[in-house]
């Protein structure tokens, strides 16, 4: 579903991405480790085309989007949320889905009109809202909505694209252990068909979620197997400190 091929990445004299490649199958959910300046976000930028690489290629479904413009990979099921809310604060929760509905549905290249009225528009919306347990905030505004669900708000405007692929960056980065259980059930709950690439730093989510583990150090891919694999490895203990030891 999801292919790069040796992607390569110069910022100067700093090397950020090193040769990167993985695949990802139908439905797979993969998680991406690696210790800050790893080079994962930019890896991500590159994917959904905010960065161009030096060297590489991106497949999306069996076509080369290597080329292609953010919007123009958002319209053929690449979607991605971000580490830091990127939401429209003086909309409604509701409203914010909305948006991101009429992309998939085109109600939005009418600037006259608006999307929300459309009754597409508001099957997806309902639909999403259920997924990501929204319901209750739907009439909210952005601003009076607490953190949390404001992450989970995240993950829904990225599902409303009715996206084949979705690239999570640090999904529970800023919330408290409660909640981030609520996200791990919310993540599990996602239809199988969807594909996940989630960057983490939480490693409970990271084996909770995962079919599979990728690790990035400066920027290089050095670990690629099953969580199980990923838990006995002595690189990556040394890699973080031992901070799974107890994950």
């Amino acid at each position: 579903m999801l292919e790069v091929k040796g992607l390569d990445k110069h910022f100067g004299a700093i090397h950020v991405t090193r040769n990167v490649s993985m695949k990802l199958e139908r439905g797979e959910r993969r998680v991406i480790l690696g210790p800050n300046g790893a080079g994962k976000t930019t890896f991500f930028n590159q994917i959904v085309g905010e960065v161009a690489p030096d060297k590489g290629q991106i497949w999306l479904d069996g076509e080369e989007v290597t080329q292609l413009a953010v919007p123009d990979r958002a319209l053929k099921g690449l979607s991605r949320s971000y580490q830091k809310n990127t939401l429209f604060d003086i909309l409604t929760v509701g409203e914010n889905l909305g948006i991101a509905a009429s992309i998939h549905t085109h109600a939005a290249r009418s600037p006259l009109r608006d999307p929300l009225r459309d009754r597409a528009v508001r099957e997806i919306v309902a639909e999403v809202a259920h997924q990501v347990h929204l319901e209750p905030y739907l009439d909210a505004p952005v601003t009076d909505v607490s953190y949390g669900v404001r992450r989970q708000l995240e993950v829904g405007v990225a599902l409303a694209t009715r996206p084949k692929v979705i690239l999570m960056d640090e999904p529970t980065s800023g919330i408290g252990p409660e909640m981030a259980h609520s996200f791990h059930r919310m993540l599990n709950e996602l239809p199988r068909d969807l594909t996940l690439l989630i960057i983490e730093h939480d490693m409970d989510l990271a084996f909770d979620v995962a079919d599979s583990i990728t690790v990035l150090n400066y920027g290089e891919v050095v670990f690629d197997g099953t969580p199980e694999a990923a838990r006995g490895s002595d690189l990556l203990k040394e890699i973080y400190l031992g901070s799974w030891e107890d994950a």
